[in-house]
């Protein structure tokens, strides 16, 4: 009989062994889905809070009295001779706000300092009617942190900007 006890009890050892094994995998995978998941929301999340921020900077300037500038085109943006004269008969010309304007509503927009490439990313996204350059947005903050309405926050090599 003793060895009888010793078969059992390695029996059950094995059983438990195994049936650990198993749970430890399914455990694993259901982590591993879990966390695919978890990215994929984390992933939509974050569209979702751009999308919102844009939307409030949109609002703040149609809401400001931010300056506008006047552009006048032909469809397809065909700009050429006498095309640009709003005054000819079947030219409209229409208000778009002006990039300077459109940076400052985007840092006044921002909780931390952005650089200007993400700045000039979200604005693309904006208005991707408009082609603007990294330069370009540089150009405009580096003005308007000389006229003290932006504030320039150096960390390491990388400039990054705020809202005054």
């Amino acid at each position: 009989m003793p060895q009888t006890k010793a078969t059992t009890t390695t029996d059950m050892v094995a059983h438990y062994s195994a049936q650990l094994a198993s749970d430890l995998e399914r455990n694993a995978a259901a982590q591993d889905a879990v966390r695919a998941e978890l990215e994929h929301l984390e992933a939509r999340l974050l569209a979702l809070r751009g999308n919102h921020a844009v939307l409030l900077r949109m609002r703040q300037a149609l809401d400001s009295d931010a300056p506008v500038r006047r552009s006048v085109g032909l469809p397809g943006g065909n700009t050429r001779g006498r095309a640009r004269d709003p005054r000819r008969t079947g030219w409209r010309g229409r208000l778009t706000p002006t990039l300077v304007s459109l940076v400052r509503s985007e840092l006044a927009g921002q909780s931390a300092p952005s650089s200007a490439r993400r700045i000039t990313a979200t604005l693309c996204e904006a208005h991707p009617d408009r082609a603007i350059k990294t330069t370009v947005v540089r150009t405009a903050l580096e003005g308007l942190v000389a006229k003290g309405a932006a504030r320039r926050v150096q960390q390491g090599r990388s400039v990054r900007y705020a809202a005054a």
